[in-house]
């Protein structure tokens, strides 16, 4: 599966603990920030990422949860050297 630089990103910093927080107004998505496992907010996120991401199955939320990484998203997912 073809994943871009932003969507390896924002996967990877999923893949590592992060979730996506989503604020609804209604049933419709109105914001969202990815949020890394350390708190910090990932700017790459757009919502146009997000419904790539979504409709490609790599992201779910499941029980009205944060969206989190799928198993599909950690198998395309490709490993990155965390450089801390």
């Amino acid at each position: 599966m073809n994943i871009s630089k932003p969507e390896q990103r924002v996967l990877h910093a999923l893949a590592q603990g992060g979730a996506i927080l989503v604020t609804r107004t209604g049933r419709k998505i109105s914001d969202m920030h990815c949020v890394t496992r350390d708190g910090m907010t990932l700017t790459d996120l757009t919502p146009a990422l997000f419904a790539r991401l979504r409709r490609r199955g790599l992201i779910a939320s499941t029980g009205g949860g944060p969206y989190r990484i799928s198993m599909l998203g950690r198998q395309s997912v490709r490993a990155q050297l965390d450089n801390r």
